[in-house]
This record gives structure tokens, C-alpha cells and sequence, in this order.
């Protein structure tokens, strides 16, 4: 046996170092430019896939790391086309001079010599540098304005190229950002939800017409020297339905800028994305006109990244005081984690900013309490671990059922002389060995997370709380099993845990196990028969379900891949 579990051993190091070592060559690709998706890596190592699954959240955030350490010390952004000095003639335009740059482009201020009229020509940042993805998602950009005509959007003129690198002409607006009126500090909330109003009209607008923009931020939103707003950049504009220009973006990047972007772009769930992130977004937006500052700052773009799938903004009137609750509200239904608790369209959002305008009541406020119990009871971002349970759980169910039946049948027939002992080796001994088989068994399913380590401490300690009501019982001069409702309340504690961390309907399972201890106290008789079928029928049930899912997900993995 002891040769047995070190050949285990051997296996399982030889396993993480081939997997640490893996990671280590994509985070160097990464690092070094390349676009690296998940499925490119499980197609490359379907060894590994249970891993790569596992972990990829991880190297997400590195790529986000990537992106920024590779602008840091190449100064990428400052590449601008070769040659170039103004004025510059590019056809039927005269570039005068430059008034602005974003993450892929740079744009002039020019006259055009047919008509004299004054315009802004849009060209890619990096010029001759520029790679062939960047071409097509900058006439992406291009494609998608020009398909959208709206009083807050910036209209597209033409669509060009100049000696292989796209352009397009746009209308000139005079004025500032949103980002450079905030760096004086928060707005007044009428002012504030005025432009956010104007804005989200423009987004539900274009999200009629099919189009996401995924990349809103102050920064892109100029205000003319009248204050109202203007939406420019959709640089990562895509389209509803998928289409041609869905597939610039690959499953498995991060896409956006950190602060403002919504969770499941943060953590590259591409597939997850749609008209809900753009509101995500303009919440954001909107908490920072409030409050004079984003819902999240870390102090590099991948603690930024973390913050927006792990935390809670900061309540914005612990910021601002002068915030209305109504628009406190308005904001923080937009910044929900989970999509179906955000406002369901940009034109429901722009109705409750004009209702607050209009001060009239805001629906934000309407049907909250069922907003907050929805909230309670559904699943967090760490659920997905669950899935490696599934199984699992379906034999811990089974595991206690035998255990409460043995103790009952050892009880009621055979304990003549009411020793302690072998209670204490069944429920230490026996569940003991049981809970190193399941780490053993989830283990070998690929590495473990630290959620489900921090679990693992949570199991050990109702453990360890099981076993001390023997000598309770011992010390108090109780008869044994006199504390089994004791049992029930343990694993209540332990399913409360789990509903704080994993999933709300968790408290379902900890409430029914709190009456399930009640009716144990009341009926000792058949206390444990009733306490291994109900703790049996959590585990059991719970573990089915993501049983199933996993096995679902496993199923339309492969049908994507065929």
C-alpha cells in the first residue's frame, strides 16, 4: 500500500509539472503577443483539457497582463504611420492636426478639399505596425458606425484606405471628453443623468439596429460646446447575431477597458456577452459621473480585472452624499454581476434616467425585495467548481445514508452493553477514510482551487465537531446519540457556508436540516434514519444537478468543436 500511494504521488507531481510547465509556455506566448484562446489550447492538449478548463480564468488574467506589459515596454501605442507629417494629403483630405488617440486609432482634425468642410479622419494607431486582425477590426469599427444614425452618435462620412492602411471620415465634434470633464470631480446628478439619459438612448438604439458597442467608457463619449453628449469609438463594436465581425473576437480574451467592462467580459466569457454588458457599462459610467471616480481602481489592469468579477462597488453615496438614493439605485442595477438583474434594455435604463429628470418614480425601486431574495438564493462565480463535485457529492450522499443506517441497526439490536467506541470509529474511522478517498478522487480530476480548499477546511471542521459529541455526550452523562440532533445542525452550519460561497439554495439545504435536527429531538427513536435520508437526499440531489450540467457542458463543448 505504501508503495501504492507513493507511485500515486509520483504520478500526481509528474502531473502538475507537466501542467505547470504548459502554463508557463502560454503565458510566455501570451507575454510575447500571441492571441491564445481556449479551445486552440485544448485542441493542442486534450490531455490537459479538464485543466485547461479549470484554470483558464487564470490565463485570461494573463493575458490582460500581457497586453499591458507589452504597451509598457514596447511603447506600442506610440507608433504612428511611417513618414507622416503634417499637413499630410491623404486623397480628397488635408490632415492638419492631430486631436486625439485611443487604444487602436488616432484621429485628425482635416478639410476636406472638395468642399471645404471641416472634418475628423479616423486611422489605425499603429500604421505600417498594424496587424491583419487589427486592419479588420478597425473597418469592423468603421462598418458598424456607419450603419447607425443617431443625433448621439458620431456620424461616419466615408470608409478609405491609403496605401493599405483603412481610414474613415467622421464629423467633427468641437468640445471635450467625458473622461476630461470628470477629472474636475463628480457631476451634478441632474447634469450626470442628462447625458447618461442621451447616451443610453444612442446604445438602445444601436442595440436595435444590432449592434454592441463593448467598449463604452468616458473617454469615448465627447461632449460639444453645447454639453450634450456624443458616443464615438466602437472599435470592438460587434454584431447581435454573430456574423462576419463576431469572429475578430475569440473566445477567451479579454476585451475592453478594465474599469468599465462587465464581469463576464472581465472573465472572457465571450459567449456571455450581449446587450446586458453594454448596460453593465453605462452603469459604470453613470456611477462615475456620481461619484467622481470608476466602481473599481486596483492598482494594476489585472487587480482591476479581479475586482470586477470578485467585489461589490462601493455604495456611491458613501462617496457622495449629495447622490439621490432614486439614482443610486438606477446605477446599481445596472452594475448587477448576474445579467437578469440588470435593467433588460439600454431603453429601460434611459426611461428611468428620464423619469428621474421628470422626477417621476423609477422602476429601479419597484419589485426590489423580490430583487433581493432572486439575488439571495442564486449561485456566485465560484459555482462552477461544483462541477467537479457533482459525482462526488452523489457518493458523499450515499456515504452518510449507510453511516445513519449502520448506526441506527448498531443501536436498536446490537449495542447490548451501550459502548462509545464503535460509534467513534464509525463516525471518525470510517467517515475519515471516506473524505481521503474523495480528496484522492478530486484530485486526480485536475488541480484544486482555493475555493475548494477552503471548503475542504469547512468539511474538516464539521468533522472534527462530529467526533467531540462523543466525549460530550461521555462527559455530560448522556446515553449515546442523546446529541444526534447535534448532527443535523453541524451540517446546516456546513450548507450555510456553502450558500455564502457557492450558492444560494444552499440555505434551502441548511434550513431543512435545521428542522430536520427539530424533529430529531423530538422522535430520537429514528432520529438517525431520518437524518441519513435527508442529508443524503442534499448531497445526492445537489450533486445530480451539476452532475447533469457538467455533462451537458461537456456535450456542447465537443459539438462546438466539431
Amino acid at each position: 500500500m505504501a508503495d501504492g500511494a507513493t507511485h500515486n504521488q509520483d504520478e500526481d507531481s509528474v502531473h502538475d509539472q507537466a501542467l505547470a510547465n504548459l502554463f508557463s509556455q502560454y503565458t510566455d506566448r501570451i507575454i510575447g503577443g500571441e492571441e491564445l484562446t481556449l479551445e486552440d489550447a485544448v485542441q493542442e492538449h486534450p490531455e490537459f483539457e479538464s485543466d485547461l478548463r479549470e484554470l483558464w480564468g487564470i490565463m485570461v488574467v494573463t493575458q490582460a497582463a500581457g497586453h499591458h506589459q507589452r504597451n509598457l515596454l514596447s511603447g506600442e501605442t506610440e507608433f504612428e504611420f511611417a513618414g507622416l507629417e503634417l499637413p499630410f494629403e491623404l486623397g480628397d483630405y488635408t490632415l492638419e492636426q492631430e486631436i486625439g488617440r485611443g487604444g487602436m486609432g488616432i484621429v485628425y482634425e482635416a478639410v476636406r478639399k472638395s468642399d471645404g468642410r471641416t472634418v475628423a479622419i479616423k486611422m489605425i494607431l499603429k500604421g505600417d505596425f498594424a496587424t491583419k486582425v487589427e486592419k479588420e477590426r478597425f473597418r469592423a469599427e468603421a462598418e458598424a458606425a456607419r450603419r447607425l444614425n443617431h443625433p448621439n452618435i458620431v456620424p461616419i462620412y466615408e470608409i478609405g484606405e491609403h496605401e493599405g492602411l483603412p481610414y474613415f471620415c467622421m464629423k467633427l465634434i468641437r468640445g471635450h471628453t467625458l473622461s476630461e470633464k470628470l477629472t474636475r470631480g463628480p457631476m451634478l446628478p441632474q447634469q450626470a443623468a442628462g447625458i447618461m439619459a442621451s447616451i443610453s438612448d444612442a446604445i438602445a438604439y444601436a442595440h436595435e439596429q444590432g449592434v454592441l458597442h463593448r467598449d463604452l467608457k468616458p473617454s469615448n463619449i465627447i461632449l460639444d460646446d453645447k454639453g450634450i453628449p456624443h458616443l464615438a469609438d466602437f472599435g470592438l463594436a460587434k454584431a447581435i447575431s454573430g456574423g462576419a465581425r463576431a469572429s475578430l473576437t475569440r473566445t477567451g480574451a479579454i476585451l475592453g477597458t478594465p474599469s468599465y467592462m462587465s464581469p463576464e467580459q472581465a472573465s472572457g466569457s465571450r459567449g456571455n456577452v450581449g446587450t446586458a454588458s453594454d448596460i453593465y457599462s453605462l452603469g459604470a459610467i453613470l456611477y462615475h459621473t456620481l461619484t467622481g471616480r470608476a466602481p473599481f481602481l486596483g492598482a494594476t489592469p489585472v487587480e482591476t480585472v479581479l475586482m470586477v468579477i470578485e467585489q461589490s462597488p462601493i455604495p456611491l453615496r458613501t462617496l457622495n452624499q449629495r447622490v439621490d438614493r432614486n439614482l443610486e439605485m438606477v446605477t446599481l442595477r445596472c452594475l448587477q454581476k448576474p445579467q437578469d438583474l440588470r435593467y433588460q434594455s439600454a431603453a429601460m435604463l434611459r426611461d428611468d434616467l428620464r423619469a428621474f429628470l421628470d422626477g417621476r418614480s423609477v422602476s429601479a425601486r419597484e419589485g426590489r425585495f423580490f430583487q433581493i431574495i432572486a439575488n439571495l438564493f442564486r449561485e456566485t462565480h465560484h459555482a462552477e467548481i461544483l462541477e467537479n463535485w457533482g459525482l462526488l457529492w452523489m457518493w458523499q450522499g450515499l456515504v452518510l445514508l449507510v453511516a445513519s443506517l449502520l448506526t441506527f441497526v448498531y443501536n436498536q439490536y446490537l449495542d447490548v452493553w451501550n459502548y462509545r467506541w464503535p460509534y467513534i470509529l464509525m463516525w471518525t474511522l470510517g467517515i475519515g477514510v471516506w473524505a481521503i478517498v474523495f480528496w484522492m478522487l478530486r484530485r486526480r480530476m485536475g488541480p484544486v482551487t482555493f475555493v475548494e480548499r477552503q471548503m475542504a477546511h469547512v468539511w474538516a471542521s464539521a468533522m472534527a465537531l462530529v467526533i467531540f459529541l462523543f466525549p460530550l455526550e461521555w462527559m455530560l452523562n448522556l446515553e449515546v446519540l442523546d446529541l444526534a440532533p447535534m448532527l443535523a445542525l453541524i451540517a446546516a452550519m456546513v450548507f450555510l457556508v456553502k450558500a455564502g460561497i457557492l450558492s444560494g439554495q444552499f440555505y434551502v439545504h441548511s434550513a431543512l436540516m435545521c428542522v430536520t435536527a427539530i424533529v430529531m429531538m423530538l422522535h430520537p427513536e429514528g432520529s438517525m434514519i431520518l437524518f441519513g435520508v435527508t442529508s443524503a437526499s442534499c448531497f445526492f440531489l445537489a450533486g445530480l444537478k451539476y452532475y447533469r450540467r457538467k455533462k451537458q457542458g461537456i456535450a456542447r463543448r465537443n459539438a462546438f468543436l466539431k
